[in-house]
């Protein structure tokens, strides 16, 4: 579609700015109640911090040392929400939580379990339970006679960056315009109005799009965008602090995964990952220098392997890691001693006295997204009388390819394979774990492999890219193998390479609707 006909000339109600897990939340919500919507991201969804967590719908456990019981409560509320309403790309997970000699005591960590089990209003996941480590499945990956006491808990695992893009596509079928690789570069504010001038990072041209609000939601980048928008007051100061993840052949086998104390008090998780895999994070360091290029350091990977090894009976070396990423979190900067102990919680900040309003996204976490874009959307609801008692709505309607229950995938997976007989099992339960129902877009009436396109690596078929490519924004490899899915795990370089080659063919003999 082309940018210029659909986005100049008119006025939407909001243009925000950041095409992460809290701007897509917004356009989705914002859209749903009717507003005309445009997101403006400089390069793909999720590309930033929403595809660099550790991937977890969770309260946060250690947030209860730092008495921030409002935010915990509010996460351990999303996460049942969010499962019922992306069951195809979040799952519960049970955590165990070994007790090691000089580290937080027995009983304390059992305490703040309960508050964790009780704090939020729990119902389908189940409670915390005592583990005896010396005898139980779990504790035989662990350090012989290391560990006899332990806990075991419930929160939920997500794929991050689908997540994104599912807000991103359930907000465009809802009539909003979502448009990457397009960055702001001019903002002019007038007494009712915004125009900012966007450049189209692929094809060089630029237009202008109007809106009566601003929504900066840029993430890391939140402040480099703030210095082009002209303000009347100062917003609260931010933290940038650099969170690092590595991934390992897998080192234990059961599905449970694992939250470990370090002796610095930090905690870093061990979860199973992509099925072969076990996924180890995350630091907490304070990021200075560019944001073009975030990467895991030496000394990250390093004190990443140290800390799995003190717990198991495997040595984990910087040898055996296969993949490393890392991402910036913009946090609220309190004046707190540590990059850990600084908040996850988010503030919205709105400026009307400059002009045409400006939200300001600061700080927060991806469980938390649904609830902060609802209150950006009621911080907002005295300037836009037009959503007045639509209420909230997000909850309760599913994300797309989730319409189906919580406990269904494999019935849904069941479905796939008596329709399409031929089709490996595993590659069903891959594709109904990503797309859920939408899965039938990909497979269409196909009843054989062949049908499905050439194998471009890692599974991948070539009705899957071109799914991708129309529905879902992806324009590189990269946004496919390592954002869309985690399949470059298991490519090769070359194949990668081939992907870019067959992206650019296919883009430029596709049809003009292929070329969003």
């Amino acid at each position: 579609m082309n940018f210029a006909a659909s986005a100049d000339k008119q006025i939407f109600d909001l243009a925000i700015v950041g095409g992460g897990v809290n701007g897509c939340g917004i356009a989705r919500d914002a859209a749903g109640r009717g507003l005309r919507v445009v997101l403006l991201e400089k390069d793909d969804l999720a590309s930033g911090t929403s595809s660099a967590s550790t991937k977890l719908i969770h309260g946060g456990l250690r947030y209860l040392e730092h008495y921030e019981f409002r935010l915990v409560r509010e996460a351990l509320s999303e996460r049942e929400a969010l499962w019922a309403i992306a069951p195809h790309i979040v799952r519960p997970m049970r955590f165990v939580l070994p007790h090691r000699s000089g580290t937080r005591p027995a009983w304390l960590l059992r305490l703040g379990l309960f508050i964790y089990d009780h704090l939020g209003g729990r119902k389908a996941l189940p409670p915390t339970r005592t583990l005896a480590l010396d005898t139980n499945a779990v504790g035989k990956p662990l350090k012989p006679g290391m560990f006899k006491r332990g806990f075991e808990y419930s929160d939920c695992w997500v794929d991050d960056a689908r997540l994104v893009v599912l807000n991103a596509r359930d907000a465009a079928d809802r009539s909003a315009l979502i448009r990457t690789r397009c960055e702001v570069v001019e903002a002019i504010r007038t007494r009712d109005f915004w125009q900012l001038t966007a450049t189209d990072r692929r094809r060089g041209t630029s237009e202008v799009v109007t809106a009566r609000i601003l929504v900066n939601a840029a993430g890391p980048w939140v402040g480099t965008v703030g210095e082009q928008l002209p303000v009347s007051h100062a917003r609260p100061a931010m933290r940038l602090v650099r969170g690092s993840h590595i991934v390992v052949p897998k080192i234990f086998d059961h599905d449970r995964a694992y939250l470990l104390q370090n002796d610095d008090k930090r905690i870093v998780f061990a979860i199973p990952y992509e099925g072969d895999f076990t996924l180890i994070g995350t630091t907490d360091n304070d990021h200075i220098g560019s944001l073009d290029s975030i990467h895991a350091s030496a000394e990250e990977v390093t004190y990443l392997c140290e800390s799995v090894s003190t717990y198991f009976n495997r040595t984990i070396r910087p040898s055996d890691v296969v993949w490393s990423y890392a991402g910036v979190r913009p946090l609220l900067d309190e004046g707190a001693n540590s990059a850990q102990a600084a908040t996850r919680d988010y503030k919205l900040d709105l400026e009307t006295d400059g002009g045409a309003a400006l939200l300001t996204v600061l700080g927060g976490k991806i469980t938390t997204y649904r609830r902060l874009a609802e209150q950006a959307l009621g911080v907002l609801e005295q300037l836009l009388p037009r959503t007045s008692g639509v209420g909230s709505w997000t909850a309760t309607k599913p994300l797309p390819g989730g319409d189906f229950a919580v406990d269904g995938v494999q019935q849904l997976v069941d479905t796939l394979a008596r329709k399409h007989p031929r089709l490996d099992r595993r590659y069903l339960q891959r594709l109904a774990n990503s797309y859920g129902t939408r899965a039938a877009l990909i497979l269409a009436d196909t009843q054989s492999p062949d049908a499905l396109g050439e194998d471009l690596g890692g599974g991948l078929r070539e009705a899957e890219a071109r799914y991708l490519v129309q529905e879902e924004w992806a324009l590189t490899a990269a946004d496919i193998v390592w954002r869309r899915s985690k399949l470059g795990l298991r490519m090769t370089a070359e194949q990668i390479k081939r992907l870019d080659t067959w992206l650019v063919e296919t883009m430029v003999s596709a049809p003009s609707a292929l070329r969003l």
